[in-house]
């Protein structure tokens, strides 16, 4: 394989940087000889995706490393100081991931050289928690150091904006360009520690903001009151996967009142090699494994799971049988929209001009929902920062008031604490709904086939093609291409009613490079290049009148797409 010259130039300008030191020149002088290992370093910049940067760990600039993390930094410096907001504070979170606390004070001390103000947190932090911080502390800007359920040799960097939520395009358009003009890593400011914390340009964040994040988070119970009157009292197993999730989620449930919680201990301390899971991701039944022995151990009625950086939620539930269940995302949040309205209609608290913000590739279940108890629902793009920027845009405007946020992918929001999705409350709102139905003789999954046989049996799946590097981001474009110019006419026995191309900028919504196809009976199936990972993913969502009728439905319909996306 050549390298082509944009890489060459990439690659020599970094042996060739005197700000590059000199071991990662060596880790590059021993790749010399390895043109695909260049290529794949080096033919682009890292870009901000629906998480802000992403990659694996190592040399070159389609990596994260400090070098990758400083230039990002400074760019984020220049767009602040441009816009007149360099005399509010930077607030920075960081996961249990390699490098984390390294990147978090690499990007502290570039901020510092700007003359910016740094807040770090002195230990790993929930995301959630800096979006909250941000806000609480009158931040310019946040960053979280996180690569999210990534794999270990990942790592990225997540920009969040002074309302605390995640940059959307516009504003990490805007970054980007200044990013662009770091051209040398000479040009990258920064401060030693010992002087940026002299000059407090530098300052440690404690427990103060923990215990107003925890208070803001059990304020959102609409059953308060219900813990405490539990003759039986709900037994929750809880791993927090190796991640930051293990303080704040216990002292949440502990605050909100469930005194029988079990964490797992071999996953409870932080591990950047997430060494007991494949893979450190709550939508994945496996990373349940050892809680699940503890749940069979202690009898408990529910099972929860949160993501390295705990902005996830994954549970398994129990039931009436004694079997345990993983919910899927599109499942849990349908049960949380179901509980929480339902519980502030009975408290007579439903408000007029109530909204659910979901994406455009969750579920209909939850809209369903929605609408029984008369509040609207909106979608948006994929990607929490979205339904941020919404919650932000009722508030200026008061055209409604946010009730609960989610997506597929295991993210789920209620209240305005913070504008990113938010694995603690959903932790403490799940396990409330699970004793709320269980004071009432019923488990998650009763409660599941009552909305089943209520709305319709909704099914979905989500399918991936993993593509890495050049000639993957090169296929899986081609793949979008194909598809957007030669629709099919019908598939798995429908005829395709409309095709929605986000990219011309449909319903008022960001132009992306996103395809969803809707058939004749209200089913659809959605093309999304992720912007993450080097993935095709397809998302399929159908409604039956019997769950087999769904079931023979979704495995028609993925088998006929998957088969045409691979042969595309």
């Amino acid at each position: 394989m050549s390298i082509t010259p944009e890489a060459t130039k990439a690659f020599q300008m970094w042996l060739e940087d005197p700000g590059i030191d000199e071991a990662t020149k060596r880790e590059l002088r021993a790749i010399a000889d390895q043109p695909k290992e260049i290529e794949d370093r080096f033919f682009k910049d890292l870009e901000f995706g629906t998480g802000g940067l992403r990659g694996l760990i190592g040399a070159g600039t389609n990596r994260m490393n400090l070098y990758t993390v400083g230039r990002a930094t400074q760019g984020l410096a220049q767009h602040l100081l441009q816009q007149g907001a360099g005399g509010c504070p930077v607030v920075i979170a960081y996961d249990s991931r390699r490098m984390s606390p390294e990147f978090a004070l690499e990007a502290a001390l570039v901020l510092a050289g700007n003359g910016i103000a740094a807040y770090v947190f002195d230990a790993l932090r929930p995301t959630p928690e800096l979006s909250f911080a941000v806000r609480e502390l009158k931040a310019a800007a946040g960053i979280v150091i996180t690569a999210s359920h990534n794999p270990p040799e990942y790592n990225g960097y997540k920009v969040y904006g002074p309302d605390g939520g995640q940059l959307v395009p516009d504003d990490a358009r805007k970054v980007t360009e200044q990013i662009a003009r770091v051209t040398s890593f000479a040009q990258v400011r920064k401060l030693p520690r010992q002087e940026a914390e002299a000059k407090r340009l530098l300052r440690w964040i404690g427990d103060e903001i923990d215990r107003k994040y925890i208070d803001a988070v059990t304020a959102i119970s609409p059953n308060a009151p219900l813990i405490a009157q539990m003759k039986e009292p709900l037994r929750i197993v809880y791993t927090p996967l190796h991640g930051a999730g293990n303080h704040a989620v216990r002292r949440a449930l502990k605050q909100a009142g469930f005194a029988q919680v079990t964490v797992v201990p071999e996953q409870e301390r932080p591990d950047s090699e997430f060494s007991t899971v494949k893979s450190p991701n709550p939508e994945e039944r496996e990373a349940f494994t050892l809680a699940l022995k503890w749940a069979e151990q202690v009898g408990a009625d529910i099972v929860i799971g949160t993501d390295p950086d705990c902005d996830r939620m994954g549970a398994v539930v129990r039931d009436s049988s004694g079997r345990y269940q993983i919910l899927t995302g599109n499942q849990a949040g349908a049960l949380m929209v179901h509980y929480l309205l339902g519980s502030l209609q009975a408290k007579g608290a439903l408000p007029d001009n109530g909204v659910v913000i979901k994406t455009i590739v969750t579920g209909e279940m939850g809209a369903h929902i929605a609408r029984h108890y008369g509040m609207a629902t909106i979608n948006t793009l994929t990607g929490f920062k979205y339904i941020g920027e919404k919650i932000t845009e009722f508030e200026q405007t008061g055209a409604h008031r946010f009730l609960f946020g989610y997506e597929e992918s295991y993210g789920y929001l209620a209240g305005t604490h913070c504008r990113d999705k938010d694995a603690v409350v959903a932790s403490m709102l799940i396990c409330e709904a699970a004793a709320y139905y269980k004071m009432q003789g019923k488990t998650l999954i009763d409660v599941l086939e009552e909305l089943y046989r209520q709305y319709g049996y909704f099914r979905e799946q989500l399918e991936s093609l993993t593509l890495k590097g050049k000639e993957g981001l090169e296929k899986i474009n081609g793949t979008m291409e194909k598809w957007r110019n030669a629709p099919p006419a019908q598939i798995g026995g429908l005829r395709v009613a409309a095709v929605e191309d986000y990219r011309l900028g449909l319903y008022g919504l960001p132009k992306e490079n996103v395809l969803k196809y809707k058939l004749e009976d209200g089913s659809w199936f959605c093309l999304r290049p992720s912007g993450t990972e080097p993935k095709l993913k397809v998302y399929f969502g159908v409604r039956g009148d019997s769950m087999q009728a769904a079931d023979d439905l979704l495995k028609r319909l993925v088998d006929e797409v998957m088969a045409k996306v691979k042969a595309s």
